[in-house]
């Protein structure tokens, strides 16, 4: 069996995703999801100009010498451009693997260890009743974990994943249209003293059993995320996301000491190199990565089972950035890991992107269900594809009232 063609297709309801497709010699294709939010051009352009080329004549079930062909045969290795690339290109052939097998991906990473895997909302208010609405419906969805943000008093914008408006918001996903950025205003102090006591009423009012997560986004210092995790233990949460900036592994020894909330870090990961010592050190309760980005399956697989030898879960990432074929490799793996956690799950099931993706996989009732089709499971309409075209985004960029830039 050889590669004969790749082709990328970048476009998508309301996002950019950018779908390689990877065709044999025997009619089998794969599948795969390059997206990199608001970047989407780049890893779609490296697909297209260097890595299709050394593609072609391959033989797509050698994988694993794929995979290091571009990963170490490159001398600049890494970073979200390339591993995203290289995650389209394992994903799709995991994907003709599966199909060659006839069999779901998750058999053949060693069968399923699950029937569903827990997936968790995003409820968001622009204040705090705001808030417990938006919780409540999910709740009375049957959903069993729910990750809260809502706005914060005297704070001059509305904040990380908070709309600017109450009533009517419950999916409110920032708004990244615009090539240039718009501007959330920042304040470490007010977000500190409000969040712990908001917390910790939303626990009352939703009893023990209700997993809550939050998310701070990187914004505070170690000494603050230490202060911040200290106070919210009350709260009872299921996990921390993200309380300092990554780039800073030993902020976490410093939280340890002074706390014991489960701590979920990793989405802006994009190599084991980046988390094997925080996972070593069981600095981490949850593995953040996702499939596209982390360099696909092959990669993200060896994340998964040393996580697993130091008790630590997963928790994918799974912004409305990934695709539903980033989605459903994730979907294959949550299936099969023996120490999964939860997964994020943005509204990804809207009839556009059924109609662009279709496949049998199943959210209800706050879990997923992975089908049985062959491969990922899931297709690519390319016909429906001539509907869409790039349209240029950016995230967000955060300062302080001083105007000091912050991290987002």
């Amino acid at each position: 069996m050889k590669i004969t063609d790749a082709k990328v297709f970048v476009g998508g309801p309301k996002k950019n995703y950018v779908t390689l497709k990877i065709y044999t010699d025997q009619g089998i294709y794969g599948l795969g999801d390059a997206t990199l939010n608001n970047r989407e051009t780049l890893p779609a352009s490296y697909l297209t100009d260097y890595l299709i080329p050394n593609l072609i004549g391959l033989d797509p079930r050698n994988s694993e010498d794929i995979w290091q062909l571009f990963y170490r045969g490159a001398y600049f290795r890494g970073g979200p451009i390339a591993m995203a690339a290289y995650g389209a290109i394992d994903m799709a052939l995991w994907d003709i693997k599966g199909k060659i097998a006839d069999l779901p991906l998750y058999q053949l990473f060693g069968g399923k260890s699950r029937d569903g895997a827990m997936v968790y909302a995003h409820a968001t208010g622009a204040d705090l009743e705001d808030l417990m609405d938006s919780v409540a419906c999910y709740v009375e969805d049957g959903y069993k974990a729910v990750r809260v943000q809502c706005g914060i008093p005297g704070m001059p914008t509305a904040g990380y994943a908070v709309p600017e408006t109450k009533g009517g918001m419950r999916n409110y996903i920032t708004d990244y249209s615009g090539i240039r950025p718009s501007t959330e205003i920042w304040d470490s102090g007010k977000y500190m003293r409000y969040m712990p006591g908001a917390l910790m009423e939303i626990r009352e009012k939703f009893g023990p059993e209700l997993k809550i997560l939050h998310d701070v986004h990187h914004r505070l210092t170690p000494r603050e995320a230490a202060e911040f995790a200290k106070s919210v233990e009350p709260a009872d949460l299921y996990w921390l996301e993200d309380p300092t900036p990554a780039e800073d592994q030993d902020a976490l020894k410093f939280i340890r000491r002074h706390s014991t909330v489960p701590i979920a870090i990793g989405e802006v990961f994009n190599t084991i190199w980046q988390c094997n010592k925080l996972i070593e050190q069981e600095l981490v309760d949850f593995i953040r990565v996702a499939v596209t980005y982390a360099g696909g399956i092959t990669h993200v697989k060896r994340i998964v089972d040393l996580a697993a030898l130091h008790h630590v879960r997963t928790g994918f990432h799974g912004a409305p950035s990934h695709s539903p074929l980033c989605m459903a490799a994730q979907a294959h793996l949550n299936a099969w890991a023996p120490n999964f956690g939860v997964q994020e799950y943005l509204v990804l099931g809207t009839p556009e992107c059924d109609a662009l993706f279709p496949s049998e996989h199943l959210m209800t009732n706050g879990m997923f269900y992975v089908s049985d089709a062959p491969g990922l499971g899931v297709d690519f309409d390319e016909a429906e594809a001539e509907r869409y075209s790039y349209e240029p985004g950016s995230h967000p960029i955060v300062r302080l009232e001083d105007g000091t830039l912050w991290n987002y």
